[in-house]
């Protein structure tokens, strides 16, 4: 089972978890120590309706998930978090990893008329208001095998000061370690055509990996707005797919990932007036490529709003309905694959005892036929059981739409039971 190079340059860090787990919780109340384990546990199966488009992929993937959280605190305001996540996958070995989404030292206390807060280690971080694209979100190399919305992220090595009072807050990020983007192995399902040979990876900076990047954001709320400013200076998140000769008999090419030197001005903003949310996410990046490997500065934004409906029908549930619209001045040229498209969509809380719930999306690109649909339930079985179901499905792709054409047979059903503790 491929596990990654996280676990390797982590270890450390995954030795601190195995230990502190042995620790005997009475002990640690006797020190003054709060200690808390909590987690979860869950099956996954996950199914193709269509066959696959390339030799070797399956139509049928199950797999097991652990994601413990760990977290002390002791008396003088003193914290350690940790949360490691594992998976085995049954069709894609390179679905089955590690990593360590948490495993930071957490200090705190006043300064001014202020306060602060440090966190040191590996942790992970979240900007940004809209749902389809999130544009301003750079601090956290994205996990793309766990799902191919781009929403779960990999941990992050960062040191991570805020400062906040009445004025507002401001975050100071040093991140002296890149993580490389995760992509599905031969076996695995949505892949390109070409296999991304990501162990050889290459970097714009000499350093390579080891390269430490930067990043300083401002919020602030004034009245209905919640306003957030950044800049990003370091190694992309997002890489190029350079065509190279394959290392392995069978592949004459394969595509290798290329990590430029970036530098990103973000913009996030949300204005909430009664039931309406008014959202913007907006930036300006330099040093980045374009989808034919050419250095281009570019601007992109998502703006969008959302209205909810509390109370429905006389009773406990509430609906929202919502819409954006994403725009990428690169055009065609865009390395991703949002540049031109609508999202609208719509979500459903019941606000029951079994907390259900159900979202559904639906992207439509106004250059290609493509569209995409996301169907998502969720419900709690008991206090510890709960359960997940989602469609993930893609329409009409367009062959001109490069990157969604090549994985247009990989839609899929997906069930996942899940174990709290």
């Amino acid at each position: 089972m491929r596990l990654g190079r996280a676990v390797v340059r982590h270890a450390a860090l995954g030795a601190v978890w195995i230990s502190a787990i042995a620790f005997d919780t009475e002990v640690l109340a006797a020190t003054g120590i709060d200690f808390d384990l909590s987690g979860e546990v869950s099956l996954e199966s996950r199914w193709f309706p269509e066959s696959a488009a390339y030799a070797g992929q399956p139509d049928h993937a199950s797999g097991l998930v652990l994601e413990p959280e760990l977290y002390f605190e002791s008396a003088g305001g003193l914290g350690f978090s940790l949360a490691p996540f594992l998976r085995y996958d049954s069709a894609d070995s390179r679905r089955s990893h590690a990593d360590l989404r948490e495993a930071y030292f957490l200090a705190y206390g006043e300064f001014g008329d202020g306060e602060w807060e440090l966190r040191l280690g590996v942790d992970r971080v979240f900007w940004g208001v809209v749902e389809s694209n999130h544009l301003v979100d750079i601090i956290n190399q994205t996990d793309l095998i766990e799902h191919p919305d781009e929403e779960v992220e990999l941990g992050q090595l960062m040191a991570h000061l805020t400062w906040s009072g009445e004025w507002g807050a401001a975050e100071f990020f040093v991140l002296p370690h890149h993580r490389e983007r995760s992509f599905s192995g031969r076996d695995g399902r949505l892949r390109p055509s070409l296999i991304i040979d990501d162990d050889h990876a290459t970097y714009e900076n000499s350093r390579k990996e080891w390269h430490t990047d930067f990043a300083v954001r401002y919020s602030h709320s004034l009245g209905p707005f919640d306003i957030g400013v950044s800049v990003f200076d370091g190694a992309s998140r997002d890489p190029s797919l350079r065509l190279k000769a394959g290392r392995d008999p069978g592949d004459a090419l394969v595509l290798v990932p290329h990590y430029e030197q970036i530098r990103q001005f973000g913009l996030d903003v949300q204005m909430t007036i009664d039931s309406w949310l008014y959202k913007l996410e907006a930036i300006h990046r330099t040093g980045a490529q374009n989808l034919f490997y050419q250095e281009e500065d570019f601007a992109a934004y998502v703006v969008g709003g959302e209205y909810t409906f509390y109370g429905v029908w006389g009773s406990d549930a509430d609906i929202g309905v919502l819409g954006e619209y994403t725009y990428d001045d690169r055009g065609e040229a865009a390395a991703n694959t949002f540049e031109d498209d609508w999202f609208v969509g719509g979500r459903f809380g019941f606000n029951d005892v079994q907390n259900t719930e159900f979202f559904t999306g639906f992207l439509q690109s106004r250059d290609h036929s493509t569209s995409g649909l996301v169907i998502e339930f969720s419900r709690r079985i008991s206090d510890q059981w709960s359960m997940n179901m989602e469609m993930f499905a893609i329409f009409n792709a367009d062959r001109e739409d490069i990157q969604i054409y090549q994985v247009r047979r990989d839609s899929f059903l997906e069930f996942r039971l899940n174990y709290n503790f």
